[in-house]
């Protein structure tokens, strides 16, 4: 079976897990600040905060620029469901406005029209590895003096107008989960230029504790710490982190040139202004070709290709987040009914590539 997704993982990363191990000191050690302190500079930022998962990094970011119970939360529909839990965890309301039809990314004139007084933060999803159109939103933040939290679970690597993705908004979260670009089975990690942002958030994943004191606790907290074998792990990862991005754009280009003239087949838009880093390749199945989307995955199932389809249903729609604040997401919803992506991960071979290319283009 060709997997949709497969970590990029060898003796380098073994290694290196295998001597925290050995060196007995296994919890939140040195291992874990260089980790901060080389992810901070490679995302051009002051401070980095190193923790257990994407959706922690989330949690903790809405706790440090201080959202709470009765605040509101603009964000995306379209997306993992983390992205709204966050929002729930500390007491907010999600409002889910539409998606620009083209990058699948928040539509900055559907952000500008949902907001309120009450309007306190937007989290910007950047979905498949493409950042979203953040010059026009930090506009909208300016202007309204909101938040902007940018949920690059997806996008290590990406870059926009020649920043990099950690750098593009008040706090940013990133997802080290067994699926991303680069991994440590579970992991997650905030990046910020504001040193309010990251001494609050270093307290509330460390029990609310004093950063400079034990047993001294500022507020409530929780146990979100990273430990030294995934930093360990992450360490290594990072130093293929530029191998891996271009891995995976060059399957994309492949892809391109392949889809590009079949009827029913709408290959991804990359940004002129963006370093699209590909964490999936999506194409949409219209209603020209030959088969629906539905026979399509089954079809490609029967040949050993797994696909996925990221995401079939918009988070407004589940029970949890019918009280959420919403309008139609018309072209959220036409994007969940249409979207496919297909393996891109640099564990592939070119010929699995091509016998991918060839299954699609043979119907």
């Amino acid at each position: 079976m060709i997997t949709i997704s497969n970590p990029i993982i060898d003796k380098h990363e073994v290694k290196a897990a295998a001597k925290v191990l050995y060196s007995r000191n296994i919890a939140q050690g040195n291992v874990v600040h260089i980790l901060e302190n080389n992810f901070s500079k490679f995302c051009g930022t002051k401070f980095a905060v190193a923790i257990n998962s994407g959706t922690s990094a989330l949690h903790t970011a809405l706790y440090a620029a201080d959202i709470h119970t009765g605040d509101e939360v603009i964000t995306t529909p379209f997306t993992f469901v983390a992205t709204a839990n966050a929002i729930l965890m500390v007491g907010a309301l999600p409002v889910f406005v539409d998606i620009d039809p083209i990058t699948y990314n928040i539509d900055p004139q559907e952000i500008e029209k949902a907001v309120t007084k009450k309007t306190k933060a937007i989290i910007v999803v950047n979905l498949y590895g493409q950042p979203a159109d953040f010059g026009a939103i930090t506009k909208i933040a300016k202007k309204f003096k909101l938040v902007v939290i940018e949920d690059a679970a997806q996008s290590v690597n990406a870059v926009y107008k020649g920043r990099k993705s950690g750098n593009l908004a008040d706090l940013s979260c990133f997802s080290f989960y067994a699926t991303k670009n680069i991994t440590c089975g579970e992991g997650g990690m905030i990046t910020t230029n504001n040193k309010s942002y990251f001494q609050k958030a270093k307290q509330f994943i460390n029990h609310g504790q004093k950063t400079n004191g034990i047993y001294e606790y500022v507020d409530i907290g929780l146990n979100l710490r990273m430990t030294d074998i995934e930093a360990a792990i992450l360490l290594e990862q990072l130093k293929k982190v530029d191998w891996i991005t271009k891995q995976r754009q060059e399957y994309a280009k492949i892809y391109n040139k392949a889809f590009k003239n079949i009827t029913g087949i709408e290959i991804p838009y990359i940004s002129s202004y963006t370093n699209h880093v590909f964490h999936q390749y999506t194409i949409r199945i219209t209603k020209d070709f030959p088969l629906s989307r539905n026979q399509l995955i089954a079809y490609l199932q029967n040949k050993g290709i797994q696909t996925r389809v990221y995401y079939p249903k918009l988070l407004y729609k589940y029970p949890h987040l019918k009280k959420s604040i919403h309008k139609e997401c018309r072209s959220a919803i036409k994007a969940s009914n249409e979207v496919l992506s297909l393996p891109i991960h640099p564990a592939l071979t070119k010929k699995e590539v091509n016998f991918i290319i060839e299954t699609i283009s043979s119907i």
